[in-house]
């Protein structure tokens, strides 16, 4: 348990970071931010009078047949939108969108199958909204700037990101970045959740929300992902990232944690590169698909 002194350096975390100076030539009226779980769409709350956002109002009224006939010409899945990055002119894939791309689908498959796409989709919906919360809660008090969700959603999340803050953060030391976006020239892009100095070894952790307890073998992309980061990072930044680590909560708040460094560190970089190399087998495939199926109808004079 904690004494008294860890309680007061609890509540005192953030409290000495300085931000950015703060010019007051503007008052800008505090709203909230909600967003509608049946809809999706985007409210802001100002003093009771909840207004639509711009991208609502632009999102409904606007001609959707051009959307409906890019679909139909490039499928939907790739119009579902792979994740790019772009740096100086280079787009380079996410590597949620590489880990996305090269994994095993079947048990996805088989899920869905077994609880019906309609119901899928409502679970996974609620879990990313969730977990969208939990991260900014955790961002906020990383940064040491203010944040609350008083939306269903929100309450859900919040005690998932103060169990992360209570048991995960406690042996961080300090941070070098939160929300850090990487790249490694060429190859891969990414943002990961916090950079930080964690029991004294130079650390990348990602933060995930789950419906239920996870066992390794089920998250090997995560270590895959972390990895990624660690080589972006040292690469860029000249650095010797350590250690990975995985911080997991449930909506019941059960926190597990999945450490890795050294050599275990290493072969996850390893593996990386490998799905990697098959991420860009895939797209080269597609694309010649992609020729002789244009070939093809000009062939047809279509």
């Amino acid at each position: 348990m904690m004494d008294e002194k860890d309680i007061e350096e609890y509540h005192n975390i953030g409290k000495d970071i300085k931000g950015m100076k703060k010019a007051n030539k503007f008052n800008y009226l505090q709203g909230k931010q909600i967003t509608d779980e049946e809809s999706g769409n985007r409210v802001y709350d100002f003093n009771g009078s909840r207004l639509p956002s711009v991208t609502t109002i632009l999102g409904k009224t606007k001609n959707q047949q051009f959307l409906k006939d890019w679909k139909a010409k490039v499928g939907e899945e790739r119009a579902s939108g792979n994740r790019v990055y772009d740096f100086n002119g280079s787009r380079l894939p996410s590597v949620t969108t590489i880990l996305g791309k090269t994994k095993n689908q079947q048990f996805l498959k088989d899920w869905k199958a077994k609880v019906g796409e309609e119901r899928a989709e409502q679970i996974k919906n609620h879990s990313s909204r969730r977990g969208t919360s939990m991260h900014k809660f955790l961002e906020s008090h990383i940064t040491g700037v203010g944040y609350d969700d008083l939306t269903e959603i929100g309450q859900e999340a919040k005690p998932m990101a103060e169990k992360v803050i209570e048991v995960g953060l406690t042996p961080v030391e300090e941070y070098y970045g939160s929300e850090v976006m990487l790249h490694y020239p060429g190859l891969y892009a990414g943002s990961t959740d916090l950079v930080c100095v964690h029991n004294g070894m130079d650390t990348i952790i990602d933060f995930k929300q789950s419906n239920r307890p996870k066992k390794l073998e089920w998250i090997e992309d995560y270590y895959l992902q972390i990895a990624a980061y660690a080589m972006a990072h040292d690469y860029l930044h000249k650095s010797n990232i350590q250690q990975g680590i995985i911080m997991i909560c449930t909506p019941d708040l059960y926190f597990q944690e999945f450490k890795f460094q050294g050599a275990e560190l290493k072969q996850w970089k390893h593996k990386f590169l490998k799905r990697l190399d098959m991420y860009h087998e895939l797209i080269h495939d597609e694309k010649e698909q992609a020729n002789v199926h244009l070939d093809v109808d000009a062939f047809n004079g279509a």
